[in-house]
């Protein structure tokens, strides 16, 4: 059952990109909408559920938190290293480095396999379990495909690779579902991890997506856009009941 309700995230998934990419006549709408997803995203979906899978507390410090903040200063570290290298073999520093909107993307692949996972486990406790995050799942993975096709492009890679990343991310979720009829992933492991991609998801957002966003259009209109990505995962949040 599991493995039939990831095929909902899979076309839920591809819809989000194929949105993503027929509206790059309005980049700055799209990054600034993108923003707002994963501003959304961490904040509403990922923080919570990594505090409450991963509670324990390290010198006084939820384990989550510490993660979290370790994953924003692991993508920060990252992104200044290909700053350097890029300025040492000449690059202007406006110039992007398609490598990072891969690695961007494959880690976003990732969390759409940890999403399959978790709704198998999900199942594995009870159908009404199971519909829950399915909901969550399915809803949220439109989000998951727009950002993932959105940051690819944005770092100068062709609509190819785009495209073959959109399509790995609509899988994953249904390798991460059949999976599960192998092994359980522990609970506070999958808290720490979604702690860690949730820092590094919030420097992606505020250091890269959003300035890019208003660089070109300072607009009131990418404001709201960025403003309707946060209150739709909201909504997706609210209607999932969390």
């Amino acid at each position: 059952m599991a493995v039939v309700v990831a095929l909902g995230a899979f076309l839920m998934t591809l819809f989000g990109g194929w949105v993503a990419g027929r509206v790059t006549d309005r980049r700055h709408l799209v990054l600034g909408l993108a923003g707002g997803l994963m501003l959304g995203v961490v904040g509403l979906d990922l923080l919570p559920e990594a505090l409450e899978a991963a509670g324990a507390e390290v010198f006084g410090v939820p384990e989550a938190l510490l993660l979290f903040v370790g994953g924003f200063l692991f993508a920060h570290v990252v992104e200044r290293l290909l700053a350097v290298r890029r300025a040492a073999h000449g690059v202007g520093a406006d110039e992007r480095v398609p490598q990072v909107g891969l690695t961007a993307a494959a880690a976003m692949v990732g969390h759409s396999l940890m999403d399959g996972i978790a709704l198998g486990a999900a199942f594995q406790v009870g159908g009404g379990m199971g519909a829950t995050v399915a909901l969550a799942v399915i809803t949220h993975d439109f989000a998951d495909g727009f950002n993932t096709y959105t940051i690819t492009s944005l770092y100068g890679n062709a609509r190819r690779r785009a495209v073959g990343m959109l399509v790995a991310d609509a899988l994953a979720p249904i390798v991460g579902a059949a999976s599960t009829l192998l092994f359980t992933l522990p609970e506070e492991l999958l808290g720490s991890y979604l702690g860690f991609f949730g820092g590094a998801l919030l420097y992606l957002a505020a250091a890269e997506i959003l300035p890019e966003a208003h660089h070109d259009h300072p607009a009131r209109s990418t404001v709201l856009c960025t403003v309707a990505g946060v209150a739709f995962i909201w909504l997706v949040v609210g209607v999932s009941g969390g």
